[in-house]
């Protein structure tokens, strides 16, 4: 089996894969990565291991976790199943990466993966598994505390649907243009890059992958372990490729 282990900024999400199904999959916080994976080691034969760290882990820690399991430290050194086109690639984050490659093994197509979470981002990858791209914009929840932090009278909402496109009350109006807007982005986003390529092939991943997915209008593969696929692409193609 495959462990992937995705690290975020205070939490971490590991998936154990056998061969291309997850069979297992949970999510805690960072600090208690080692504990997890130790219970996890004596539950389960693990035979390869990779981790995604987009948060702080420490030398001490990826030293432990080796102890366990061949691990792979997914960095811009490793070897990748797509021609890197980025122009500055040493500054492009692992999990983007993780994403392309999630993308080239998706379809044989060229293919736009939308990761909508703290940021959302933007990553295409055409039909030649050339990387070219693509944007990075603040996520919803960022949109909503930025109203907060940089008003004097505005407050701090949950996320919620609009009822109405036109807010009859400040909650309303916040809620219409925090959600509307994503929406009207992330939707004229995808029609331009359809100019662009028309067999393009449309993929919606990360924490706000259920609340976005239908309400937009384009068509879109949602899949919100994309980011975990691509990991154990990584892994695989590393593994074979060694």
């Amino acid at each position: 089996m495959n462990l992937v282990i995705d690290v975020g900024n205070t939490r971490v999400k590991i998936a154990l894969f056998e061969q291309l199904e997850i069979k297992h999959q949970s999510v805690f916080l960072k600090e208690d990565l080692l504990k997890e994976v130790e219970v996890l080691v004596k539950k389960k034969k693990i035979e390869n291991a990779i981790i995604s760290s987009v948060g702080r882990i420490t030398k001490k820690e990826l030293k432990r976790l080796g102890t366990f399991f061949p691990l792979l430290v997914l960095d811009n050194k490793t070897k990748i199943p797509f021609s890197n086109l980025y122009k500055t690639p040493k500054t492009l984050g692992v999990d983007r990466i993780a994403l392309v490659t999630g993308g080239v093994n998706w379809c044989d197509t060229g293919v736009l993966i939308i990761d909508a979470g703290t940021c959302i981002t933007y990553d295409y990858v055409n039909e030649n598994d050339e990387y070219l791209g693509g944007a990075i914009s603040p996520g919803i929840r960022m949109r909503y505390k930025a109203l907060n932090n940089f008003t004097a009278g505005l407050p701090l909402l949950k996320t919620a649907s609009p009822k109405n496109i036109i807010g009859n009350s400040t909650k309303n109006s916040i809620h219409s243009g925090v959600v509307n807007g994503v929406l009207a982005e992330i939707d004229g986003v995808i029609d331009q890059y359809k100019q662009l390529d028309e067999n393009l092939t449309v993929v919606l991943t990360g924490g706000d992958t259920n609340f976005l997915a239908k309400r937009l209008k384009n068509s879109i593969f949602a899949n919100p372990n994309f980011l975990l696929e691509g990991l154990n692409n990584i892994l695989n193609f590393n593994i074979t490729n060694d």
